[in-house]
């Protein structure tokens, strides 16, 4: 009995134009092949026990062919396999998965094609430019400028010029000087308004408008580069009046988290919404510690983070543990994300800080008469902490046992290409020290470094970095602190 292959179309790149029913089939999927212009956030949705297999095809270089690709589909599909083919875009349209899904069916293997969002209509509307339009274009017509290896490009520039459409070219910025020559030699007006847009529908989008005669010099002169997809016809003149993504706060800002993707998911998620192009390099990682934590006779339990909660009550459930050990307990949490991650437990805290840091929750605890001498706390933290709460509630005649439940270690991911980044964000000191000691020949001076916290801003400071902290210890102010910083910065 054969597996089955699932040609599932990527869309342009978003992971938010993405479909739900790829995004599930990618989720169980044992084996993967995908394309070069599948975008990053689709990919990390890959499971870590799948197969993956980049058969992504560059301008000039393949480095696996048609055939090549073929075979490993169907030894996969022999083998009892859930294979997704992942292709950029939709696989039906100048994809070849037309080709593949005749071989699938040729060798009897079950197939199912799943379509996505093409950039010949996602990269044009993100661009402010409407494909149809009543008092511009009633027809569309998507053309490819990518003919096959040694031949020509064939084009039938005469009915081309004739339609009255839309035309969209894909594929076609090296054959941008032909395709413009075939269509003015065939008739076409050398004033029609056209457009490329490059990387659409991505945080990194341009596009540049202009004539049809003039679209060559335009692409030349900006250095606009694959993938892009050329538009001609009166739809382009709408693309200043409707151009949506520009006007995003953080148009053109590119920004490199540095904690985990699972981790810092709400926080790119509201820097993408604000027009950021993000990039995660995750410099820490979180390790469980194991450790039997005896619940009797404490007072109060001490979160400083997050990853501390969620370690927790994983040990609790691991250990067969009830939440109901935690009766008569009272719970602080060092901020508002910390008190999130309690309230997911069902567990309020009894005490947030108004500054939040470890030292200003022990004074706070102290001067609000929260907690007193001869009561007993547990401090349930990282590892790798700063000894000042410990100090400050030991002063005061209490019994503090501090468990180390986790420590943080390096990330494991490679560095990206660190040229081009407007800001870099830290959530913690052992953030900047892991990406210091990963990127040892960097102009640290030339990076800006957008953190939370004292501690964390001592550490980039301490490097090089020009730092700028957040007003509140919270993604939220980060993402604040961003967008204001960015008006200041950026180019006019």
């Amino acid at each position: 009995m054969n597996g089955k292959v699932y040609l599932v179309g990527a869309g342009p790149g978003d992971v938010g134009l993405f479909t739900i029913k790829g995004k599930e089939l990618l989720q169980k999927a044992e084996v993967v092949l995908y394309d070069r212009l599948v975008g990053e956030d689709i990919l990390a949705l890959i499971p870590h026990s799948a197969k993956k297999v980049d058969v992504g095809k560059k301008c000039g270089r393949h480095s696996i062919s048609q055939v090549e690709i073929n075979a490993i589909l169907l030894q996969e599909a022999q083998s009892q396999r859930l294979v997704v083919r992942l292709k950029g875009g939709d696989p039906y349209l100048f994809g070849r998965g037309g080709e593949e899904a005749e071989f699938l069916a040729d060798n009897n293997i079950p197939f199912e094609a799943v379509p996505g969002i093409t950039s010949a209509i996602a990269a044009p509307a993100c661009a402010g430019i409407p494909v149809t339009h009543r008092d511009h274009a009633s027809s569309l017509h998507i053309i490819t400028g990518h003919g096959r290896r040694d031949k020509p490009l064939a084009l039938d520039y005469h009915t081309l010029a004739r339609l009255g459409g839309t035309l969209v070219f894909m594929m076609s910025l090296a054959a941008t000087s032909q395709i413009v020559h075939g269509l003015l030699e065939a008739g076409m007006e050398e004033n029609t308004p056209a457009a490329v847009v490059e990387n659409g529908a991505t945080m990194r989008q341009r596009r540049f408008v202009d004539t049809l005669a003039g679209l060559p010099r335009l692409i030349a002169r900006e250095g606009v580069q694959s993938p892009a997809v050329i538009v001609v016809g009166s739809v382009c003149t709408l693309a200043a009046r409707l151009d949506w993504f520009s006007r995003l706060p953080l148009c053109g800002c590119r920004v490199l988290i540095t904690r985990p993707r699972e981790v810092a998911a709400a926080f790119g998620d509201m820097l993408l919404e604000l027009g950021a192009d993000i990039t995660y390099y995750p410099c820490i990682r979180i390790s469980p510690l194991n450790c039997d934590i005896d619940l009797t006779g404490l007072d109060w339990l001490l979160f400083t983070s997050a990853a501390g909660v969620e370690t927790f009550f994983g040990q609790q459930r691991a250990q067969g543990r009830d939440i109901r050990e935690l009766g008569g307990k009272k719970i602080a949490a060092v901020g508002e994300k910390t008190a999130l991650s309690l309230r997911q437990y069902g567990v309020n805290a009894d005490f947030i800080p108004t500054v939040y840091n470890g030292a200003r929750l022990a004074r706070e605890l102290l001067a609000g008469g929260h907690v007193a001498a001869g009561q007993h706390i547990a401090l349930l933290r990282a590892k790798q902490a700063g000894a000042d709460i410990v100090e400050i509630l030991r002063g005061a005649g209490l019994t503090v046992a501090d468990i180390a439940i986790y420590e943080t270690l390096p990330g494991h991911s490679p560095p990206p290409q660190m040229g081009g980044f407007d800001y870099i964000t830290f959530t913690s000191s052992s953030c900047v020290k892991n990406f210091v000691n990963a990127n040892k020949k960097l102009d640290f001076p030339h990076i800006t470094a957008i953190v939370i916290g004292e501690q964390t801003a001592t550490a980039a400071t301490a490097a090089g970095m020009k730092t700028i902290i957040s007003d509140v210890a919270t993604i939220t102010s980060m993402a604040e602190k961003i967008q204001e910083q960015w008006s200041k910065d950026k180019k006019p």
